[in-house]
Formats: C-alpha cells, sequence, structure tokens
C-alpha cells in the first residue's frame, strides 16, 4: 500500500458544501488519504516556523484544499499564502490571488489570446477626467470593484450624471485604482463553465432579474439549464489554464456586436450545484468530485 498522505481541507457547508465534503473524504479515504476536514485558517497560529490548527502543523501536510469564498478573510488569506510556500495548495495562492483581482485576470487573459471586455485602468484622482473621456468613446461602461464578487459594487456608468454619482463612492474608497469595462451588447444571459484540471465539467446559464443587466445570482439573476458548444467549451479551459487555475468556474457572454464569445470573469471558488439545482437537472458535482479526488491524489504522490 502506497505511504498515507493527509491533506486538510476547509470546504463551504451551506449550499449541499457538506454532502459534497464527505463524499470528497470518503473517495480520498478510498485511495489510502486522510482528510482533515473543516480547517479554518482563520484559528490558525504562526508560531517558529509552523501553521499550526488545533495542534496540527499545516505546513507538515501533505496538500491543503481550500474552497470557501464566502468566509475568506484577510488574515485567511496572508496564512493561505505562507503555507502555499510550504506545501500544494488547490487552487494555489497564485492562481487565487489573481483570479480575485478582475483587472489582473483581465489583463493576462488578454496577453493568452481570451477575448475580455476592453477595459481601462487608472489612478483615483484622475478618475473624473479619465471617466468622462472614456464615456465619449464607449458610450456605456461598467465600473467594477477590482476584488469585489458575486455583483457587489458594479456600477452602470451611460452619462456624466452617473459619473457624478459615482465620484463620492471613488473618493471615499481606500483602493487609488479605478477598473471599467466597455459595456458589452448582449441579451442578459451567460454561460457558467466549471473546470477541474483542465477538463470541462459541466455548464449552466444565468438569467438576469427583471431589467437588471447583472446575471449573478445574489444581484437577482436565476439558473437555467443550458448547453455550451465546442467553442465555449474551448475559450473556458483556456481561461483556466491562463490563469494556472486548478478549478475554475468561468464566466461567459456572447458579445452580439462582434459576434464572439466574451469571458467576463474566471471564479477561483465555483460553487457546486445545490440539492435545488440537481433536481433541476444540474448533475455535475460527482464528476466534478472525481476530478478533485484524481487531482488531489496526483499533487500529493510522493
Amino acid at each position: 500500500m502506497a505511504d498515507k498522505r493527509t491533506i486538510g481541507m476547509w470546504l463551504y457547508a451551506n449550499g449541499g458544501g457538506d454532502i459534497v465534503g464527505k463524499k470528497i473524504i470518503k473517495k480520498l479515504k478510498e485511495r489510502n488519504i486522510k482528510t482533515l476536514d473543516d480547517i479554518d485558517l482563520r484559528h490558525a497560529v504562526a508560531k517558529n516556523g509552523n501553521i499550526t490548527h488545533n495542534k496540527i502543523k499545516l505546513n507538515k501536510l501533505d496538500l491543503f484544499f481550500s474552497y470557501n469564498a464566502g468566509e475568506q478573510t484577510v488574515y485567511q488569506t496572508y496564512l493561505y499564502q505562507a503555507l502555499n510556500r510550504m506545501i500544494p495548495m488547490i487552487n494555489s495562492y497564485d492562481s487565487f490571488a489573481l483570479t480575485e483581482d478582475k483587472f489582473h485576470t483581465s489583463f493576462i487573459l488578454r496577453n493568452a489570446g481570451v477575448n475580455t471586455a476592453d477595459y481601462r485602468l487608472f489612478h483615483r484622482d484622475e478618475a473624473q477626467a479619465e471617466l468622462k473621456k472614456i464615456l465619449k468613446k464607449w458610450k456605456g461602461m461598467v465600473y467594477k470593484p477590482t476584488n469585489g464578487w458575486g455583483g457587489a459594487g458594479l456600477s452602470k456608468i451611460e452619462n456624466e450624471d452617473d459619473i457624478r454619482i459615482l465620484m463620492p463612492t471613488l473618493n471615499q474608497s481606500n483602493t487609488r485604482e479605478v477598473f471599467v469595462e466597455k459595456f458589452i451588447k448582449y441579451d442578459n444571459t451567460d454561460f457558467r463553465v466549471d473546470i477541474v484540471d483542465g477538463h470541462f465539467v459541466g455548464c449552466y446559464g444565468r438569467k438576469a432579474g427583471g431589467d437588471d443587466w447583472r446575471t449573478n445570482i445574489t444581484s437577482g439573476g436565476s439558473v437555467f439549464m443550458r448547453e455550451p458548444n465546442e467553442k465555449i467549451i474551448e475559450v473556458a479551459i483556456k481561461a483556466a489554464k491562463a490563469c494556472k487555475a486548478d478549478i475554475a468556474g468561468i464566466d461567459i457572454i456572447y458579445d452580439q456586436e462582434k459576434e464572439e464569445y466574451v469571458v467576463l470573469e474566471v471564479n477561483g471558488i465555483p460553487a457546486f450545484a445545490t440539492p435545488e439545482q440537481e433536481k433541476m437537472g444540474l448533475d455535475f458535482n460527482d464528476k466534478k468530485i472525481d476530478l478533485i479526488v484524481d487531482l488531489i491524489d496526483r499533487k500529493t504522490k510522493k
């Protein structure tokens, strides 16, 4: 039998995450891999070369699998980075940090030949002048906090009144950079494509609610069954590879003016299908679990 391997895991529990976690642990056990569950770095302490959690030296583990976007804090992220200097992580800290930042993600994707929305990044002190200049060229744009998620903080800018409304928010923020994307004409739906270890896992669609243009569930969007074509899968795999993400959820829309698929975002912690979504027919959880288990097995080989 192969040497005993031990990994740490921190996976969200809501929305069926607890069920997914138990399946992963069971399948890893079948491969002689022990899982220390619920390793929340919020309760970890670093001392004299070790990072410990309940007396467990995390830097002595064979791998750490962090998969909880909703409860991630600055402190946890700081230890995430330190821990990844010593042991393998899924996703790696570099990939995690990249996909948490919208500008860095777009910058990397564009240089990898992946279509994204046209964008601009500039210093906050130049915001009013730059936004007015860009508005004359683009006619419409979306302001995005570089590190926001779930549609939080997004503002659509269509005229100078929108700029005046946005400015107090920018001036009171702690960030120095302002990131905007050209608003893309699309049908208010997107494709969320899950990729694990370079393999296509599954896909579903999201539709904006009411008169809104945001498809995020937290912004009122809804999930529906949707099959991707080969081009969409190809774009998603290419985007995940560019971000060096072991696991990624790629948000893709169709630009009706340029007639091409565009990546809006790469998510490093895409949710599994919830029990309600599984009843709708989203049946990719088992495939995703198997690919993650294969990935952990490979990354922890002595």
